[in-house]
């Protein structure tokens, strides 16, 4: 809504209310004298009717002829006369009702039905008459005045003065005096309809006045509105030009000196400024815009050498460039099997155009659960989980990604196949551990990767998959990680040795593990695992004997094998106290 419709919206209640108030106050208070004037009037006649009719009775008492029929029956009749020389108006109707709920005369044949009573403004409501009106209906018989009275009676006597009714289907309003001497009451009425017009005729003129009236508040409120809020227009549309065209030299005119007039001029000064600034600005536009092409263009090189996120880094903070930091990462070597053999039998391009090939399926494998690539070391791959951004499952993700590489590549090797190319295999190692991260060189090279111990034991991990003839083999710190996708059979592990790598005093405990393997093969490794846990116990004869039970179900289980070799030469030349199982490598 704009600023004339808040000002209309603001200002017409604070017209039209008092109107209303005043409309309402007048409207009451016409009525209440009208009615008043009229309720007079009706009671006036009551009393005339009340007075004729006990000036009747002292005629007959006087002669002693109230016991008389055909005199009481003449003073009846003259009274219902009288009752009906008062009446002014087609709509007014005068009824006389006995004790006995009976009538005892009427100025029309009315049908009464019955109303509540209700008091009107006067006291004095006569709120059994409500009940005789309501039952006289089935009651009335016969010609000439009297009719009885049918269901219910009054039963104790009713209350006199202002009263409401219904006679014939018509609310009515009237006014009711008590005959004592025949026992009867005695109703003036008049239409109520009739009986408010006057004070209708005025509630309408009022509604004319008032709707006349907000009529006329909201037009001189549009027009003194428009002429109020010209100003803003014209530095709304002016401001709505310069946005359009970009053309500061845009000026409003002061109309007034108020308020708006000094905004006009206020809105001119500033555009004066702008538009001096304007200039200033475009320069350190064009000169933003041409560092911007710069970055971008030294991104999209880059991104082909260093990770998305280790160049956002450097954008953002270059000074740390050199400052190394320690995290948990996961490690990932991968490594083709015989490469040398392979590549002897290749052309130079078809061997560049299959490692290409290659390093895309296996690359796009890695950085699908959020790795990075490190670097390229021949036919192998070093990549990294957990930096530059770390994340809680840095480590499942890359057991994942060991498993992906694998599953990858037997769609690479069909591809090979057709190009008439020996299929690759390969073997996968991963480690969990701390690492130093950093950019490691110097100011004119740098070679963003990680360093330490944790990195040269993924490396021997990725060696030991030779000597266990297995695709992918882990530490004991990513197995603990992956111990919620072991327990929901995502991933499957056995534990192949312990062994002390080269370059290490320490042992280690190295897992491979596969997903989606068949029954037969989750037997195979169930039997190894439990032949591991005696043969740590020293029970060599019984793990020896689950080994084989392995070996048996697939033969040329290496794994297996060797550890039923290792029984034997153990059953034959018992370790001593010392013993721990280790096995030192002495190759990479």
């Amino acid at each position: 809504m704009n600023i004339r419709g808040k000002i209309i919206l603001v200002v017409l209640p604070l017209i039209v209310t008092p109107l209303l108030f005043a409309g309402l106050i007048a409207t009451l208070l016409a009525r209440n004298g009208i009615t008043g004037v009229a309720t007079q009037f009706l009671q006036f006649k009551a009393e005339q009717i009340e007075t004729y009719s006990n000036g009747q009775w002292d005629l007959l008492v006087q002669n002693g002829l109230e016991q008389t029929p055909e005199f009481l029956d003449a003073a009846e009749e003259a009274i219902a006369t009288f009752a009906s020389s008062v009446v002014r108006s087609e709509t007014e109707v005068i009824f006389g009702v006995r004790a006995d709920d009976s009538f005892a005369f009427r100025t029309q044949s009315p049908s009464i039905e019955s109303d509540e009573g209700i008091a009107g403004e006067e006291p004095g409501i006569l709120t059994a008459a409500g009940e005789l009106l309501a039952t006289a209906r089935n009651r009335l018989a016969g010609t000439g005045g009297a009719a009885a009275l049918a269901s219910e009676s009054l039963g104790s006597a009713p209350e006199l003065g202002w009263t409401r009714i219904a006679v014939d289907g018509e609310p009515r309003v009237g006014f009711a005096v008590a005959f004592a001497p025949l026992g009867w009451t005695i109703y003036v009425t008049e239409l109520e309809a009739a009986f408010y017009a006057s004070t209708f005729s005025i509630i309408n003129q009022v509604g004319i006045v008032l709707a006349a009236s907000v009529v006329i508040s909201l037009v001189l409120l549009i027009l003194f509105s428009g002429y109020l809020t010209r100003p803003l227009r014209g530095v709304v549309e002016a401001m709505a030009g310069i946005i359009e065209t970009n053309d500061l030299s845009q000026r409003v005119d002061v109309l007034y000196k108020d308020e708006t007039g000094r905004l006009a001029h206020t809105f001119n000064l500033m555009t004066e400024q702008l538009d001096g600034a304007y200039e200033h600005i475009k320069s350190y536009a064009m000169r933003a815009e041409s560092l911007r092409i710069k970055e971008q263009k030294t991104r999209t090189m880059f991104q082909k050498y260093v990770p998305t996120d280790v160049i956002e880094e450097f954008f953002s903070n270059p000074e740390r460039m050199l400052v190394g930091d320690n995290r948990v990462v996961s490690i990932l070597f991968s490594d083709i099997r015989d490469f040398t053999t392979i590549s002897e039998m290749m052309q130079p391009d078809v061997l560049v155009q299959t490692l290409n090939k290659y390093f895309t399926v296996m690359v796009d494998t890695i950085m699908d659960h959020n790795g990075i690539v490190d670097k390229y070391i021949g036919d192998a791959i070093m990549a990294l989980f957990g930096t530059p951004k770390k994340r809680e499952d840095d480590a499942e993700q890359s057991a994942h990604a060991a498993l992906d590489m694998v599953d990858a590549l037997k769609d690479f090797n069909i591809w090979q196949e057709k190009q008439g190319i020996p299929a690759f295999r390969i073997g996968v190692g991963l480690n969990y551990g701390v690492v130093t991260v950093g950019n490691i060189g110097t100011e004119k090279k740098l070679d963003y990767t990680v360093i330490g111990d944790m990195v040269n034991v993924a490396s021997r991990l990725e060696g030991l998959t030779k000597r266990y003839r297995t695709s992918v083999v882990v530490s004991d710190s990513v197995h603990r990680k992956l111990e919620k996708d072991r327990e929901s059979g995502k991933i499957f592990a056995r534990l192949l040795d312990t062994v002390q790598v080269k370059g290490r005093s320490t042992g280690l405990k190295v897992y491979g593990i596969a997903r989606g393997i068949d029954s037969s093969e989750q037997e195979l490794w169930d039997y190894h695992n439990r032949g591991m846990d005696r043969f740590y116990e020293r029970d060599f004869a019984e793990a020896r004997r689950l080994f084989l039970a392995a070996g048996s179900i697939r033969e040329g289980d290496v794994p297996s094998h060797l550890l039923v070799e290792r029984c034997d030469a153990l059953m034959s030349a018992p370790p001593g106290p010392a013993w721990d199982g280790i096995v030192a490598m002495t190759e990479k």
